[in-house]
């Protein structure tokens, strides 16, 4: 059994796990439900195993769920209940124009994950938000490098396909 100073792994990764679920989340309510759910996990978890890396297993748990989380909401948004609250801060140069084109490609982006298989959102959230290479998303999935990479590239085939975005030549 693995001794742990829980609140010096809160201080020390609570940045990057609030930062993983809040840039796929934009909601206030959902990351902090997800920050405390993701310690909650990790807790169970190292009570029964060696976690080898606090801060991968934290950012993939947190990238578990908050795509759980985009599931929900895009469920109950197809149902008529939604609760989204979304904020996107402009950059230092963005007109009008420019914040509404980011708000509804950021809007697909999370709608478009929420339509991927779990391990394949997954993939592309670790890659890509938390730059994580093949082999460290595949020992965090329990998965191959060369699978990981299969699933990223399956990812973004769906990505591009969801949101009408031309093939990548």
């Amino acid at each position: 059994m693995q001794m742990t100073n829980w609140e010096e792994i809160v201080n020390k990764y609570g940045a990057v796990v609030w930062q993983t679920a809040y840039r796929l989340l934009d909601n206030h309510a959902d990351a902090a439900d997800c920050f405390q759910e993701t310690f909650i996990c990790v807790l169970e978890i190292s009570k029964s195993q060696r976690v080898r890396s606090f801060p991968a297993l934290l950012a993939r748990i947190a990238t578990s769920r908050a795509i759980d989380r985009l599931r929900e909401r895009f469920s109950q948004q197809i149902r008529g209940t939604d609760g989204i609250d979304v904020v996107v801060l402009p950059g230092r140069d963005s007109g009008p124009e420019q914040l509404a084109q980011t708000q509804e490609l950021t809007m697909r982006l999370r709608k478009a994950l929420s339509r991927l298989q779990p391990k394949e959102a997954e993939v592309i959230c670790l890659r890509s938000f938390n730059d994580m290479s093949y082999r460290q998303i595949g020992k965090e999935l329990g998965i191959k490098a060369n699978t990981a990479g299969v699933l990223l590239n399956r990812a973004r085939t769906k990505l591009r396909k969801i949101l009408n975005l031309p093939d990548k030549e």
